[in-house]
């Protein structure tokens, strides 16, 4: 996990590389939450939906949520489908399958956002591009060293029209079949924000305090464009943050 492949546009949060070791099975959604899918949750508990900045909604990735407005989407999902919710709702701590706060991944029944670590590893392709133990492509983008082919980014822009979100699932999938995990909008994850480790981890989900919450993949926004990398990082935001290029996918431990 990290800048395996030297980049030389990645960031000093990107290091050390190190190990990671997920004793779990994991689903995470192929594609970002959608404007309809969101929508749908704003009416049922009726609040105001979130804007589009005039961009369309349907099957565009909703943006403008904070990462509290995520969880909460999260166990709206998980009460629809009969599942234990995976967030207390105000401290945003981890509940496991009896209702008790937790720090063990693999205990968390309902929707989720992704760890850090799940997101880089499906980003990366999972063991789809594993051969002998040997990763057979290293690519700096989700499925491909190019980015055009995989991820809305900024060399779309080619004027004012141009300069928005677009519907999930349009760009090429990587090799575990998950769209826009480069490029489109960033992706909030269910991590604080901190410095890797040296040594290798197993289940990680990130540091227990901090106000600061990670984000992954990149948006149609960004310059420069390696930003899209799997390995960027973002910068972190606060759980009350929203914006424009932001926004996020589901995740779910499988028992």
């Amino acid at each position: 996990m990290g800048n395996t492949r030297n980049d030389p546009e990645g960031f000093s949060q990107e290091k050390p590389v190190h190990g990671v070791i997920l004793t779990y099975d994991y689903w995470i959604a192929p594609y970002e939450l959608t404007f309809d899918e969101y929508n749908a949750y704003c009416e049922d508990i009726g609040i105001t939906t979130p804007s589009d900045n005039g961009w369309g909604r349907g099957t565009r990735p909703v943006i403008n949520v904070s990462w509290g407005d995520a969880i909460k989407y999260c166990n709206w999902l998980s009460a629809q489908n009969g599942l234990t919710t995976a967030y207390n709702d105000v401290t945003g701590e981890l509940l496991d399958q009896s209702g008790n706060v937790t720090t063990d991944i693999t205990q968390v029944e309902g929707y989720r956002l992704p760890t850090e670590a799940e997101w880089e590893y499906a980003a990366r392709g999972g063991i789809a591009d594993i051969a002998n133990g040997n990763e057979t492509n290293d690519y700096k983008y989700a499925g491909s060293d190019d980015l055009l082919g995989v991820g809305w980014c900024f060399w779309h822009i080619y004027g004012v029209a141009d300069m928005k979100t677009h519907p999930v699932g349009l760009k090429d999938p990587n090799e575990l079949g998950l769209y826009d995990m480069s490029g489109n909008v960033w992706e909030w994850c269910h991590d604080r924000v901190g410095s890797y480790p040296s040594t290798v981890q197993a289940d990680p989900i990130g540091p227990s305090d901090g106000l600061m919450r990670v984000q992954r993949g990149g948006s149609w926004y960004d310059l420069p464009v390696t930003r899209c990398r799997v390995a960027d990082r973002g910068d972190g935001f606060p759980t009350t943050f929203r914006d424009f290029n932001l926004g996020f996918r589901l995740a779910r431990t499988i028992f």
